[in-house]
C-alpha cells in the first residue's frame, strides 16, 4: 500500500512539474501528464524496479482501474453538464446530426481501407479484425477534449457543439461497436447471434440511460436536505462514485447479458440533475476543482498504460498507420459534410472534424473485448499504438482549433469565457 501511495504521489507531482515544461512550448497540459505517464511507465523509469519510481509492471497499473474508472464517471458526468436544455434548443438536433453521421462515416471509411487491406494481403489483417476495427475508428476521448476545454477556459459555437458531439459520438460508437463485434464474431464462429449483434447493444444503453436517469433524479432529491455549499458538494462526489460503482454491475436475464456503459450512465446523471437543480451550475464548478487531482492521475495512468513494445511490432506499425490515417479522414470529412449538411458556420465546417481526433480509454476498453477474435493482439496493439499517436498529438490539435475560431485566447490574455460572461452582463 505504500508503495502504491508514494507512486500515486509521485506520478501527480510528475505530471504537474512537467506541465510546467510543456507550458514553454505552448502545449496542452493534458499530454504533459500523458508523457510523465510514459516517463513514469513499465518501459521507462519503472523498468528500474525501484519501488515507489514509477510503475514497475503493467499489472501494476491496471490494478490502479478503480482510480482511471473513477475519474472516467467524473468527466462523463462534467459532460452531461453541456446538455442543458436551452443549450439543446439552440443546437440539439445539429448536433445529434453531426454526432450520428460523422461516427457512421468513420466507421464505413476505416472498415472500406481496412477490408480492401485484407482482400490484397490476408496475411496482414483478418476480416474481423478490420470490421472490429472500423468501429473503434469512430469512438472520440471525452476525456482529452474536456481537459483542454478546461485548461483554456475555451467558449464559443464550436466548444459547446463540440461538448454535446463527442458525448452522441461515444453513445453512437458503443452501438456500432457492439453491432459490428457481434458480426465478427459470427464470422470467426460461422453463425450469428441476433441477441449479441441487435438486442444486447440496444438494451445496455436503455439500462445505462435508465440507471442514469435515476441516479440523476435521486441525487437532486437528496441535494435538498443540504444547504452548506461543502456538504452538497460532498453529497454529488458521493452520488458520482456510487453511479460509477453501479455501473460496473453485470447480470444476466434469461439468455440476454445485461451490463452498463460507465459513460453513458454518467453523462445521463449530469444531464438530468444540471436540468432539474437550480444550483448545479455551481455544485458542478465546485466538483470540478475537488476533481483536477483525480484528472491528472487518469492521464498520467493512461500514458503509462501505454505498451511501447508495439512500437517494435512491423505488422503493427504499418497497420495501425493506415488506421490512423483512414481514421483522421473519416473524422474530419465526416464532420465536414455532417456540418454543411445542417447549414452550420464556415469556422466549424472547417475545424470540428481535428477537435474529435483524440482517442483513448473508450477505444482501448473497446479493443479488449476484442481479444477474444481472430487476430484479437493485433486490433488490441493497433488502437494502442493510435492511442499514443492520438494522445500525444490529439489535445494540440484541438488547441490549434479552437484558437484558430477565436473560443481560446491567446495565454496572457483573457479567456473566452470571461469575455463571453463580460459581454452578456453588459
Amino acid at each position: 500500500m505504500e508503495t502504491s501511495l508514494i507512486c500515486l504521489a509521485i506520478a501527480l507531482i510528475g505530471g504537474l512539474m512537467l506541465s510546467r515544461l510543456t507550458k514553454l512550448f505552448h502545449l496542452p497540459a493534458v499530454t504533459a501528464y500523458l508523457i510523465a505517464g510514459l516517463l513514469l511507465g513499465p518501459f521507462c523509469l519503472g523498468a528500474l524496479k525501484v519501488p515507489g519510481l514509477g510503475f514497475n509492471s503493467l499489472e501494476q497499473v491496471e490494478g490502479l482501474q478503480i482510480v482511471t474508472q473513477t475519474a472516467l464517471g467524473f468527466i462523463a458526468f462534467t459532460i452531461g453538464n453541456e446538455f442543458r436544455l436551452r443549450q439543446l434548443k439552440a443546437m440539439g438536433s445539429s448536433a445529434i446530426i453531426i454526432g450520428i453521421l460523422q461516427a457512421v462515416i468513420t466507421t464505413v471509411l476505416v472498415d472500406i481501407v481496412l477490408i480492401v487491406l485484407h482482400l490484397c494481403f490476408p496475411q496482414i489483417i483478418s476480416l474481423p479484425c478490420a470490421i472490429v476495427l472500423g468501429a473503434i475508428a469512430s469512438a472520440t476521448a471525452p476525456a482529452a477534449t474536456l481537459m483542454v476545454v478546461r485548461q483554456y477556459k475555451a467558449d464559443g459555437p464550436l466548444t459547446r457543439l463540440l461538448m454535446l458531439v463527442v458525448a452522441i459520438d461515444d453513445a453512437v460508437g458503443l452501438l456500432l461497436f457492439s453491432v459490428s463485434f457481434g458480426i465478427a464474431t459470427a464470422l470467426s464462429n460461422g453463425q450469428v447471434s441476433i441477441l449479441a449483434v441487435v438486442v444486447e447493444p440496444i438494451v445496455e444503453i436503455v439500462l445505462s440511460l435508465g440507471l442514469g436517469a435515476l441516479m440523476g433524479w435521486l441525487l437532486n432529491w437528496v441535494e435538498q436536505f443540504f444547504h452548506s455549499r461543502s456538504k452538497r458538494m460532498t453529497i454529488s462526489v458521493a452520488f458520482v462514485l456510487l453511479t460509477v460503482g453501479l455501473s460496473m454491475l453485470n447480470f444476466q436475464i434469461g439468455p440476454i447479458h445485461c451490463g452498463f456503459s460507465l459513460l453513458l450512465v454518467c453523462m445521463m446523471t449530469g444531464t438530468i440533475f444540471c436540468n432539474i437543480c437550480d444550483t448545479s451550475e455551481e455544485l458542478m464548478g465546485r466538483v470540478d476543482s475537488w476533481t483536477m487531482p483525480l484528472n491528472i492521475l487518469f492521464f498520467v495512468i493512461s500514458g503509462a498504460e501505454l505498451d511501447l513494445q508495439v512500437l517494435i511490432q512491423p505488422v503493427t506499425i504499418l497497420v495501425g498507420v493506415i488506421y490512423i490515417i483512414a481514421r483522421s479522414a473519416g473524422k474530419y470529412f465526416g464532420s465536414n459534410i455532417s456540418c454543411r449538411l445542417t447549414h452550420q458556420p464556415k469556422p466549424i465546417v472547417e475545424n470540428l472534424g481535428i477537435t474529435l481526433l483524440p482517442q483513448a480509454g473508450v477505444a482501448l476498453g473497446m479493443a479488449l473485448t476484442a481479444a477474444s477474435l481472430t487476430d484479437g493482439a493485433l486490433t488490441r496493439n493497433v488502437v494502442l499504438f493510435a492511442v499514443l499517436v492520438y494522445e500525444l498529438v490529439g489535445p494540440t490539435l484541438t488547441k490549434h482549433s479552437l484558437t484558430r475560431v477565436g473560443e481560446i485566447r491567446p495565454e496572457g490574455r483573457v479567456s473566452a469565457r470571461t469575455l463571453n460572461l463580460h459581454k452578456r452582463s453588459n
